[in-house]
């Protein structure tokens, strides 16, 4: 049979990546990751795996963010037997990454199912739990940068550094056929270079086929460097404390939390900003900063070292720690999981904030379509917490420049030097202006338009060396549910609108009438 390249997450979407090579003697995926945004897509988290679990011959992990490792011990959980290879740094954060987001599964569903009982409604079960992820972590193998390493019958592969974060790579994938070597090159996430905490993107060139994330395929950043960060950051931080309140920073955990951290300390070391109280309100980042203490020494020394010297930062690992800031006034900075505000203790913070106007909401990353980063940053001026309307007054705020992920120039370089690419480039993980803004700027440096594509999930293509077919599957989800607001957010959209319009009302009998409209509607339909 020829080579089979399945992209079962990450397709028309940015999370949840998952490619699966399937040849005629090996099954192999790259990546099996945790899907984000709207319920309908998150759905796709507790449905069966798409493909035999038990035919799996072995996963090539790019790096630790959930949305690439997060259902790894689900694969296990299902029949998964062979071994997960990943760099030392990869196979580090991921021990307490998965066993962070079996817990936090494990905690999310007792509360859900105490509000489905009272409700009247099936209990649900977590997708996997901590001993899960245990289980998962007994399955790694630590490869190590450039080195080849046989990962099954006919297959072998190398780690490039991506610059992404601690541990990140891409992946190049050496098949064995009659015809010659096939050779396919996965970007994984791509670090934006010129970093002074990570190295720039590295890689072969003269690929075959060539899988590229798209992240920020349609944003052109102004050229930042390090101190221009800095200076950024300070200003923020200058605004915030002018505007009377304190700071929340929606903590991506692994390698933002520890960069912002390191910049914070310098900054008002320096006298840059105000001084004032850090507070790191995530378990997670908090052993990833160990983490990085341990593992993040270049030839310079270890950046993060200042985080350590620190008199102003204070560790929030328990609940009660947490809930004790409840009573603090004035200027202090809390950075608090999760990134996209989805999950995590960041809600409770943000429910006791976000109405207050002389509160600010820094976001530092990318914000899926659907979640509750992604409201605040499109605006939204009431959200939906737990089912809770939430007014939004505090001020809400991004700063780009911290992003892990490379920018559309950036990404165009890595790809021009990872040729010439004898067949097909297929653009993946980004939603779809990303996807085609990237495609036509390709196409514009260069490339042929007929040589890209853009897969949907679940969608297959057998390979060759200069060419590719595309196979009929049926997805598990249509293509424009990936990347769009869904039923569940039209329905908090819906709530929102109705609380507002009846407090507008001019008394209770306009109010009754409101009602009364939507109740003949829901009648009618």
């Amino acid at each position: 049979m020829k080579t089979e390249l399945t992209f079962h997450g990450a397709a028309g979407c940015v999370t949840g990546f998952c490619a699966r090579i399937r040849t005629d003697r090996a099954m192999v995926l790259v990546d099996c990751g945790l899907f984000q945004g709207p319920k309908t897509l998150k759905a796709l988290n507790y449905q069966p795996f798409p493909f035999e679990v038990d035919q799996v011959d072995a996963v090539l992990l790019t790096h630790a963010h959930i949305d690439h490792s997060g259902q790894l011990p689900k694969l296990v959980k299902a029949g998964f037997r062979g071994p997960i290879y990943a760099t030392s740094g990869t196979r580090a954060l991921c021990e307490i990454m998965l066993a962070d987001c079996g817990h936090i599964q494990e905690s999310e569903v007792e509360h859900l199912n105490r509000r489905n009982e009272r409700r009247g409604r099936a209990l649900v079960e977590p997708i996997y739990t901590v001993a899960d992820a245990a289980k998962a972590m007994r399955r790694f193998d630590v490869v190590k940068y450039e080195d080849w390493t046989a990962v099954a019958p006919g297959v072998r592969a190398r780690w490039w550094n991506a610059g992404h974060i601690l541990g990140s790579a891409s992946i190049e994938v050496e098949i064995e056929e009659e015809s010659g070597p096939l050779r396919l090159m996965f970007s994984g996430d791509l670090g934006p270079g010129g970093r002074d905490y990570l190295e720039d993107p590295r890689g072969p060139s003269g690929v075959d086929h060539l899988v590229v994330e798209s992240t920020y395929g349609g944003t052109e950043r102004p050229p930042c460097d390090p101190d221009q960060r800095r200076q950024a950051l300070a200003k923020e931080l200058r605004d915030a404390h002018a505007a009377g309140g304190p700071l929340l920073m929606p903590a991506f955990a692994v390698e933002r939390t520890q960069e912002l951290l390191a910049d914070l300390v310098q900054i008002v070391d320096a006298g840059e900003a105000p001084a004032g109280e850090i507070f790191l309100d995530s378990p997670l980042a908090i052993k990833a900063c160990e983490i990085f203490l341990e593992h993040g020494s270049t030839g310079s020394g270890n950046p993060f070292d200042r985080i350590r010297a620190s008199g102003r930062l204070h560790y929030l690992e328990r609940p009660a720690d947490s809930d004790q800031l409840d009573r603090l006034r004035g200027w202090h900075i809390i950075m608090a999981g999760s990134g996209m505000c989805d999950a995590g203790r960041v809600r409770k913070h943000l429910k006791r904030l976000l109405w207050r106007r002389e509160a600010t909401v820094l976001l530092s990353g990318f914000q899926a379509v659907g979640t509750l980063g992604r409201l605040l940053a499109d605006g939204r001026k009431t959200v939906r917490i737990e089912g809770e309307p939430y007014r939004v007054a505090a001020r809400i705020r991004s700063l780009d420049l911290y992003s892990g992920h490379a920018d559309a120039p950036a990404l165009q370089r890595w790809v021009q030097a990872r040729g010439p690419v004898a067949g097909e480039m297929f653009l993946a993980h980004g939603e779809p202006d990303s996807l085609n803004a990237l495609r036509k700027r390709l196409v514009a440096a260069g490339l042929r338009a007929d040589r890209i594509a853009i897969p949907t999930i679940d969608q297959a293509f057998r390979l060759e060396h200069t060419r590719i077919e595309a196979s009929l599957t049926e997805p598990r989800l249509a293509p424009e549910a990936a990347s769009e607001l869904d039923w569940h957010n039209a329905r908090s959209d819906f709530l929102n609108r109705l609380e507002e319009q009846l407090e507008k009302a001019g008394d209770d009998a306009d109010r009754l009438r409101v009602l009364e409209r939507l109740r003949r509607d829901l009648e009618a339909a």
